[in-house]
């Protein structure tokens, strides 16, 4: 069901003219059970899709925001079999939403590519966003997700000229995620007018979804992105709320589902 469950999401809202609201949570962030309750009540606040970071020590592609958040998933001793856990405790109550594991390749490689791939598939997983894994390298592991039935799915970026995308659009599956800003996460704001002619063109190459991500905190700037995208995705702006709910731990879980609920509505409003 995996490819089928984010193909089945975005026709939906396709159906309706409305962008996909993603989010981002890092797994075990400040503990496992925190991030459980987290994640299960992102989609009753408006998530369309769910990203799952799961914990590496070099998340390079991270600004401070995520890369704190790693440390403290890691700190409180998270192992990526607990990763695996979570989405089968969430896929015990939601067969719907889509889920996406995003990470690195060190934990991948660790587990072996079949074995990985294989739990995915049987912890409900739909696709998976490795960030260092070049494509000219990944073979192994499309074949491997191709076999259990879970999306590789590509970052794009605003360096990304027409030769390299036709060879990050191969076996891509479910969406293309683009990268709106140069850098890391977190960091920039994104300029939406500025990526619209760039978003476009890797729609029309690639057939698929663009799910536009990095440089969009605030509800203004996600509705901006649903204009001209099929989906928006915050990550820094929900993990912030974790990191100033530390002192006082047992707000962290309302405080990020609000900032959720904010968000989710701007960008199913965009274009009312």
């Amino acid at each position: 069901m995996s490819v089928a469950r984010i193909d089945a999401r975005f026709a939906k809202l396709k159906a309706e003219n409305k962008s996909a609201f993603v989010s981002y949570i890092m797994a075990g962030d400040p503990d496992v059970e925190t991030s459980f309750e987290i994640l299960k009540g992102l989609p009753a606040a408006g998530v369309d899709i769910i990203e799952l970071g799961f914990p590496f020590s070099d998340p390079m592609a991270e600004g401070p925001t995520i890369q704190l958040a790693a440390e403290r998933s890691l700190k409180a001793g998270t192992k990526i079999a607990q990763v695996f856990e979570l989405a089968r405790r969430f896929r015990e109550t939601d067969q719907d939403t889509p889920l996406i594991l995003m990470g690195y390749m060190n934990p991948v490689e660790n587990m072996g590519y079949e074995g990985f791939a294989n739990a995915c598939a049987e912890a409900g997983i739909d696709g998976l966003i490795v960030v260092d894994c070049p494509p000219e390298e990944a073979d192994g592991l499309s074949d491997a997700l191709d076999a259990a039935d879970v999306a590789l799915i590509r970052l794009a970026t605003p360096t990304t000229d027409a030769a390299r995308l036709q060879t990050l659009i191969k076996r891509t599956k479910g969406f293309i995620y683009y990268v709106s800003v140069a850098g890391v996460t977190g960091v920039k704001e994104v300029d939406a007018g500025g990526i619209a002619a760039e978003v476009a063109k890797v729609k029309a190459a690639s057939g698929l979804p663009v799910v536009v991500g990095f440089g969009i905190r605030t509800p203004e700037r996600a509705a901006e992105v649903a204009r001209i995208a099929d989906a928006a995705v915050v990550g820094s702006a929900l993990v912030d709320e974790i990191k100033k709910s530390l002192p006082e731990n047992a707000q962290a879980v309302t405080k990020v589902l609000e900032t959720a609920r904010v968000l989710a509505q701007a960008v199913h409003q965009a274009r009312v």
